[in-house]
């Protein structure tokens, strides 16, 4: 019967037992680096906790943060390359695209808060709960290649920033190592507490912000244009403006939202705050606080993300030089079509390039501890998690900075390479999200409804669709020879049927966990 209560819904006060507990699990924070949510009089007096508190500013602003630092992942090097090639390429014609993007990733985000507010766990250490041990150790291995992959792309960025603004004198290879360090930045601020690295978070995306917005006033996009970017093709969503040309940069344009990693970063960051879970007020004041707090942060990443589109659709668009634009050359190229001045534009490029690939990094660093700790149910130290997460990122990423510093081609041919890595991961983040968060037995009162459960599948679905659209075109066009073909069709079919197999036992997950748990009591 113990083992049973220990499956149940997540509202139940186990607060005896959850010491112990936590002293054999792995948990995202320790009680004691929490930030505490102050309650008053009035809610103190509600013994049973099921009312929702009324809204606070002062609570808002102690629950914002989580939501900052899970936006990163949309202003990462990677999202800011499929901007400025949209933009070349495509001109302001999928900006309606771009915001409706943005709206897909941010409810992924909120049902990846939603699973973590609810149970207190994230969804790495949810997934070594619910699944065979077999299918956890695969998930993990997943999610890590798509870290790492994400990750070399965001040192990439910051080490090419780190070029511009050393006027080459440092390689690609020295900016990767200053960019490693990172990871030691990020310890001393961890020590300091949550809110002070959420601070810092704070400042890089406004340097973001304060950037590209220069470079959006140094252009001077039209406004008509721009209007009718967003807006028109918003609300005319039947008609969408798409041609031949710019389907891809459309493909890509949404495949670059959702980052595997990300998904299981926002289950674990929203923990941060010392929240009651045997109060049903105080967990659905929680999710209230988060969903206002992310949607404002992806409302700013997605005004960043447009800066970034109008300035290179301005410059480039229907250009020679669309085509050939990428992360490598785009501040040589803003350069050339914009001259210097007394801020030149090359530099501010490169300073908001710089932002976005510091902050990714670290965020990937913390997604890295959570994800390891998590799947692994490893209790390390703080610095020996960071440690190896770093290794497994910057080892490789140094050496593909000595194999193609010297060439442009190649870099942009590894970065094809990259995004295919983080398609592939896709499923595995989204799909145990979904049926996790639909479910009862480990939501309680919280699982989501049928038309938001029935939403969130058309959006994974409409996702992973266009992904799997951006591998095959990849694949088409990058596979040759007879092995390598055999090779890729292995891989494809053991891909499928693993993904067929989460689908199976996310439908038959109830049937699974009480059967764990008669075998857990009996053994």
């Amino acid at each position: 019967m113990a083992q049973q209560e220990h499956h149940q819904p997540l509202l139940l006060d186990n607060t005896n037992d959850s010491s112990d507990h936590d002293e054999l699990e792995e948990t995202a924070y320790d009680s004691d680096d929490k930030v505490h949510i102050v309650i008053n009089d009035a809610e103190a007096s509600d013994d049973g906790g099921s009312k929702t508190p009324p809204f606070s500013w002062k609570k808002l602003w102690l629950f914002t943060g989580p939501g900052f630092l899970m936006s990163i992942a949309f202003l990462d090097p990677g999202n800011l390359e499929g901007d400025l090639q949209a933009g070349a390429i495509a001109g302001n014609s999928l900006l309606w695209l771009l915001m409706w993007a943005t709206a897909m990733g941010l409810l992924v985000q909120l049902l990846s808060a939603r699973l973590g507010v609810a149970t207190g766990r994230h969804l790495a250490e949810l997934c070594r709960e619910e699944y065979p041990r077999w299918a956890g150790y695969v998930l993990w291995v997943m999610a890590e290649l798509a870290l790492i992959g994400a990750d070399i792309q965001e040192v990439i960025g910051s080490a090419i920033a780190i070029k511009i603004l050393s006027n080459g004198a440092l390689p690609l290879w020295a900016g990767v190592v200053i960019t490693a360090l990172d990871c030691f930045i990020f310890l001393l601020l961890e020590n300091y507490g949550v809110r002070k690295l959420e601070a810092v978070f704070a400042v890089l995306i406004a340097t973001m912000a304060l950037s590209f917005a220069w470079m959006f006033g140094e252009a001077k996009p039209s406004g008509t244009e721009l209007l009718l970017g967003v807006g028109f093709y918003t609300f005319c969503i039947l008609i969408p403006k798409l041609s031949s040309r710019t389907i891809k940069q459309a493909v890509g344009v949404v495949g670059c939202i959702i980052m595997p990693h990300n998904v299981f970063l926002h289950s674990a960051l929203v923990q941060s705050r010392d929240i009651d879970h045997s109060k049903k007020g105080r967990v659905r004041e929680a999710l209230n606080y988060y969903s206002i707090e992310s949607t404002i942060a992806l409302v700013i990443s997605f005004v960043i993300n447009l800066f970034v589109t109008t300035v290179f659709a301005k410059g480039f668009y229907n250009t020679p030089l669309a085509d050939s634009i990428g992360l490598v050359n785009a501040g040589q190229y803003l350069e050339e079509k914009y001259g210097g001045g007394v801020f030149p534009i090359l530099y501010i490029w490169a300073i908001g390039l710089l932002a976005a690939g510091q902050s990714s990094t670290i965020t990937g660093t913390y997604a890295g501890q959570f994800i390891m700790g998590g799947f692994l149910n490893l209790r390390l130290k703080k610095w020996m998690r960071a440690l190896i997460t770093r290794s497994c990122a910057i080892i490789p990423t140094i050496i593909v900075a000595l194999v193609f510093d010297t060439s442009e081609d190649t870099l942009d041919v590894l970065n094809e390479w990259l995004n295919v890595l983080q398609s592939i991961q896709i499923p595995f983040a989204l799909i145990p999200l979904l049926f996790l968060v639909s479910s009862e037995r480990i939501m309680g009162s919280f699982k989501i409804g049928n038309i938001l459960k029935m939403v969130a599948w058309l959006v994974a679905a409409l996702v992973m669709v266009i992904n799997g659209y951006l591998l095959l075109d990849f694949f088409s066009n990058e596979v040759n020879g007879v092995l390598f073909g055999s090779v890729v069709c292995a891989f494809t079919a053991g891909y499928a049927a693993f993904i067929v197999y989460l689908v199976f036992q996310g439908i038959t997950l109830p049937r699974w966990c009480k059967s764990k748990s008669v075998t857990d009591a009996l053994n």
